[in-house]
């Protein structure tokens, strides 16, 4: 196994924006907050860094659960496992037919924690793809199916069938979001599901673009949901007004949590609450690509706020709540993929308050990064030939 040293040096906000350029993050929109040094013990930041070969495309990664292995979707179309524990690669046949271009392609995958059995032969898997519509339209999708490995290097899925539809299906390539991720007593699916580029939609509630949706397992919009009484697809809301969320996950305490993508500077930290309206497009910490003015949040402007905002943007992957004890202090932070900023984000929290404690740099555009068995970080690069990394404490 290839091992090659990376040193990350542990920056602060503020360093950050002497060292990148002029980035900074703040809470609530306020003033940039310094960041305290590492209690004695805890992780230096850093890695020792491993490669595991390359993939086309990466966009997602999940330990299927019980196992050594991780099954990685690429976004043309294809998905591989790769056995961490005796670094085999397997095929993947059955996936869904994608349309593919510009931002849309395969893209989450998610699998039920509680089916961890290793005598369980085969695994339900959700997937998320970008579907083709009529005339020139498209929109996200979330599939169930039954993950089967009866060979030692091939497993199939079967019985894949559409649980969900992002309505309506619109033009263009971009901002699916189609993130899944299960509460944790999994009686409910909550899917990001992206404005599409399209903005207005994401203050209209007789639309899903530009919100979460909590769903039942089978993709039923879930009892409770605040706009039940309004019917479909209103009632499969749980939170609106956001942009094209890439990041979204639970903490320890069970809050839903999740990182957007802004335009031109405010990418926000939300944690995301029961009929919360955040504002997109009406109030972003950002401008347009055109240059336009867009009104930052404001206590009165009746939005829930974010709890950070980064400007320039960090153009998150994904992100995880870090849940093991191999870098030691880290247990219970928020660890994200950062696109723009070719780094991993390390967040700390204080219950609901939260500050960015450090960046580590990666050198290259960060996709996805989920934590294996025994705590390891395993990081996807992003595009073509994007590498698959382990990385342990130095």
């Amino acid at each position: 196994m290839k091992r090659i040293p990376i040193l990350a040096a542990t920056l602060s906000p503020l360093l950050m924006a002497a060292s990148c350029g002029g980035s900074s993050s703040t809470i609530g929109g306020g003033d940039p907050v310094s960041t305290p040094s590492p209690s004695p013990g805890a992780f230096d930041g850093n890695f020792a860094m491993a490669e595991h070969g390359t993939f086309d495309e990466p966009w997602a990664s999940a330990f299927i659960p019980g196992t050594s292995m991780l099954f990685i979707t690429e976004k043309p179309g294809t998905a591989k496992i790769y056995d961490t524990q005796d670094e085999r690669l397997i095929t993947v046949s059955g996936l869904p037919q994608v349309d593919y271009g510009g931002q849309g392609g395969l893209g989450d995958v998610a699998f039920l924690p509680s089916e961890s059995s290793a005598t369980v032969a085969e695994r339900t898997i959700y997937l998320s793809w970008a579907e083709a519509g009529s005339g020139d339209t498209r929109g996200a999708v979330v599939g169930r199916g039954q993950l089967v490995c009866a060979e030692a290097n091939a497993c199939t899925i079967q019985g894949l069938d559409v649980l969900w539809r992002q309505t309506p299906k619109v033009t263009g390539r971009g901002h699916y979001s189609h993130r899944i991720v299960f509460s944790p007593d999994e009686q409910y699916m909550f899917v990001s599901s992206g404005d599409r580029q399209k903005k207005t939609p994401a203050q209209d509630t007789s639309n899903t673009l530009g919100s979460i949706v909590r769903l039942n397992l089978d993709g039923s919009a879930a009892a409770g949901n605040p706009l039940a009484s309004e019917g479909s697809p209103s009632d499969e809301i749980w939170a609106y007004g956001t942009r094209n969320i890439l990041s979204l996950d639970f903490d320890d305490q069970g809050r839903l949590w999740e990182i957007e993508h802004g335009p031109q500077g405010g990418d926000e930290l939300n944690l995301v609450e029961r009929g919360a309206n955040y504002g997109w497009p009406v109030r972003s910490n950002g401008i347009n690509y055109d240059g336009s003015d867009i009104p930052d949040h404001s206590a009165d402007d009746g939005f829930t706020k974010p709890v950070i905002s980064w400007t320039p943007v960090i153009a998150p992957g994904n992100m995880i709540f870090y849940g093991g004890d191999l870098f030691s202090g880290m247990d219970g932070d928020l660890i994200v993929a950062g696109l723009k900023t070719q780094a991993l984000i390390r967040i700390g929290f204080d219950g609901t308050n939260a500050r960015e404690v450090a960046r580590y740099d990666m050198g290259e555009r960060i996709r996805q990064v989920v934590h294996g068995p025994d705590g390891a970080l395993w990081v996807l690069e992003d595009g073509e030939g994007g590498r698959l990394l382990e990385l342990r404490p130095e």
